[in-house]
């Protein structure tokens, strides 16, 4: 494997530019070296003296994005896009003018990369945002990086500028180096820890660490007491002791291991609240055996080659994790007194925790939220590509599978204030809009993409930013649900619409019902009586579901009759017909209330009866309603009678109170003579008195009947007139 280059030429002298063509052309054919030399001459003359927003010449920066690179063992053209890498940036740029000069897939890669360097963690994990909140965006937005490209090769030439960016913003200040750390923690090094891209996984953690906390750093990197080398010799040591001693116990192993860097170690001291003197995986080997006997044996081996530590010892093969992870893990006393973990498995126990539900990087970024099994499926996929490159000897084998883009169901698209909102393929605004909110959904009436408006249809992509327009109220349309419209495509905004018209559809049926159910008591004169009783009388439990039988003709107008009918035997009166002749109390009512005393207590909801039409100076009676006050009746009522010998606990004293300035509906019955202008003359007698008249009704046989309203305790205006109106009798018209 070509090393990694941890540093780009300081000038684009000739020399410089010699060195790092030998550097990086050492694991490619020679028409790729002369191609990637080509490339390196073009971007000296590219960028000149360019730099980037964080003050790092282009130059280097590119040149030393390729040396990472090609450190991966990627092919020539990705090499070569990577020292492209900041044309995107400069003024003039044209994808196709560079596809031309080179070729289309390198024109790609570059537009790719500069996609990717688009999107900001920055704006998706806020410091007071939840944790949990911080760490479903950022998934999610990891998951957007990945859907946006067409090509992997992409993310890893990325991850590669990212690292080159954190080398050189590590020994600086400013917000440039806290904000790149940030994005490191956040996106890439879990990318690169998904893809299985070691190398700059290690490093991206140890600079974001360092530069985020170099406290902590400085403290971590001195207890260790040794360089990083240090600690990849004494693993190597290790493994070699290891294989030797297995060999000659007649067992199969292969035998691996990856000190433990900075971040690890600092990261499981958080996530076991413990301090670094008891930690003992800081150095750590696994063995792969075929069977789990030879687990157990090669335990047994180990235990006899160092000395176990207390109570460090877990058997997963016998108990398994939750997520099915299996394994032999055990500590002990290692070469030079060092403390050692070991892992010993099955060779499908690591196939099974590499790619499968027991995935090693869910454990180590602490994933407890939703699972997605395609894309895990997909990742463990990526994972087995890249190492297949490692293991064949052309590029061409796996090059077209790294050119598959494998996240094509989903796309990730942001709201304005920067979440990231996953929909599947094809969707449209008003799928989004439903995603973020039921009722955005609903209100939803434009859209905004990349701030321009765009139709409701649009199909969106990756990385898109979208702003919903709304009214405050609304609902939705009928022509979303027409498929070949193309308004709505994923199946949770379909269920919301149709839910909302199946909504709509049943409230206008049940409100159809109650009117029905209305009419009907209105017919049978009994239009207070309790609904839920006559429902409950027709065999429903619910009301809405009695109304929407009714609407339905489920229950007829017959069945509706017998049970207003059993619910009034039952008992239950209408709210506006009770009283009863009580003695009331003698205070009166000073304040401004009602005017009508309960009890001898004012400000009480009142309301008077259409059954008896009741005015003072009239004796009254309350009645105790269901929700509806008291209502007030004349003792005389008819319903007050009946109601005395059914629920007297209902009845309750009332009064006047004291004489106010009210008017009541009254009527009023003129029995007289029939002549000329009779009807002008009780007009008069009621205009002089300002008495409002607001219906009259003459029956047969001469007999004249008034609706108006009269004042609290009336004058006799009618006997005022009596001489020119000759009436044989004037009274109220009670109903009884």
């Amino acid at each position: 494997m070509v090393a990694v280059l941890h540093g780009a030429p300081e000038s684009a002298s000739p020399e410089a530019l010699a060195a790092w063509n030998a550097q990086v052309g050492q694991a490619l054919a020679p028409a790729d070296r002369a191609a990637v030399a080509a490339v390196a001459d073009y971007a000296r003359e590219l960028y000149g003296d360019r730099c980037t927003a964080d003050g790092e010449p282009w130059l280097d920066r590119a040149l030393a994005t390729a040396s990472i690179v090609a450190g991966l063992k990627l092919d020539a053209d990705s090499v070569r896009a990577a020292v492209l890498l900041g044309a995107p940036h400069l003024d003039g740029f044209d994808a196709d003018k560079l596809g031309a000069k080179f070729s289309a897939d390198i024109a790609q890669l570059v537009a790719g990369v500069a996609r990717m360097g688009a999107i900001r963690a920055a704006q998706i994990t806020g410091a007071t945002a939840p944790k949990e909140d911080r760490d479903a965006q950022a998934e999610n937005l990891r998951k957007m990086l990945l859907a946006m490209v067409g090509d992997i090769r992409v993310v890893l030439i990325k991850l590669a500028e990212r690292t080159q960016a954190l080398r050189f913003l590590v020994g600086r200040e400013g917000d440039d180096r806290l904000q790149a750390a940030r994005e490191t923690q956040d996106l890439f090094a879990p990318l690169a820890n998904r893809l299985g891209v070691w190398q700059l996984k290690w490093e991206l953690e140890d600079l974001s660490l360092r530069a985020l906390e170099p406290h902590t750093y400085k403290q971590i990197s001195e207890f260790v007491d040794e360089r990083r080398l240090d600690r990849a010799h004494y693993i190597e040591e290790v493994k070699a002791t290891l294989r030797r001693e297995l060999a000659a116990a007649g067992l199969r192993a292969d035998v691996s291991g990856r000190p433990k860097h900075i971040y690890s170690i600092w990261n499981k001291m958080r996530r076991k609240h413990a301090g670094i003197d008891s930690l003992y995986d800081i150095r750590a080997v696994r063995i792969l055996v075929e069977s789990v006997k030879d687990c157990y044996a090669a335990l047994g081996l180990v235990h006899h080659l160092w000395t176990p530590l207390a109570r460090e010892f877990d058997d997963y093969i016998a108990k398994p994790k939750a997520n099915g992870y299996r394994s032999l893990h055990t500590a002990v006393i290692g070469p030079e007194s060092q403390p050692l973990e070991v892992q010993i498995r099955t060779y499908d126990m690591h196939q099974h925790s590499e790619y499968g539900v027991a995935a090693h990087w869910r454990y180590k970024e602490g994933a407890s939220g939703r699972r997605d099994p395609g894309y895990d499926e997909k990742i463990a996929w990526l994972r087995q590509v890249l190492d297949w490159k490692d293991a064949v000897a052309d590029a061409g084998e796996w090059l077209q599978q790294f050119k598959s883009s494998l996240f094509t169901d989903t796309i990730y698209v942001l709201t304005p204030q920067g979440r990231v909102v996953d929909l599947p393929r094809g969707s449209t605004p008003v799928d989004f809009a439903y995603a973020v909110h039921t009722s955005l959904g609903h209100r939803c009436r434009g859209a905004r993409v990349d701030g321009a408006m765009v139709p409701l249809n649009t199909a969106l992509n990756s990385g898109q930013r979208v702003e919903i327009i709304a009214l405050k109220q609304g609902g939705p349309s009928r022509d979303w649900l027409n498929p070949e419209l193309g308004f709505v495509v994923s199946h949770r905004a379909r269920t919301k619409v149709r839910q909302w018209f199946k909504a709509q559809q049943l409230e206008e049926t049940i409100a159809h019902g109650r009117a029905s159910v209305e009419r009907e008591l209105q017919r049978a004169g009994m239009t207070a009586l309790n609904l839920e009783t006559v429902a409950e009388k027709a065999g429903f439990d619910k009301l809405d579901d009695f109304f929407a039988a009714v609407a339905r003709a489920d229950v007829n107008s017959r069945q509706v009759q017998t049970a207003i009918h059993a619910a009034a035997k039952h008992g239950e009166t209408p709210t506006d017909s009770a009283g009863e002749a009580m003695i009331p109390r003698q205070s009166k009512s000073t304040g401004a209330g009602s005017g009508i005393l309960i009890v001898g207590v004012d400000r009480l909801m009142t309301g008077l009866a259409r059954c008896c039409k009741p005015a003072p100076p009239d004796a009254i009676v309350g009645f105790v309603t269901r929700g509806k006050g008291i209502s007030i009746h004349r003792q005389s009522c008819s319903n007050i009678v009946r109601m005395q010998e059914r629920q007297p606990e209902r009845l309750i004293s009332a009064d006047w109170g004291t004489k106010r300035d009210e008017v009541f509906p009254v009527d009023v019955v003129v029995e007289a003579m029939d002549r000329q202008a009779l009807l002008r003359d009780i007009s008069e007698v009621f205009s002089r008195e300002k008495i409002n008249v607001t219906a009259v009704n003459t029956l047969t046989r001469n007999l004249l009947f008034l609706r108006g309203s009269r004042r609290a305790y009336p004058r006799p205006c009618i006997s005022a007139g009596s001489a020119s109106c000759r009436y044989i009798s004037v009274s109220y018209r009670l109903h009884r």
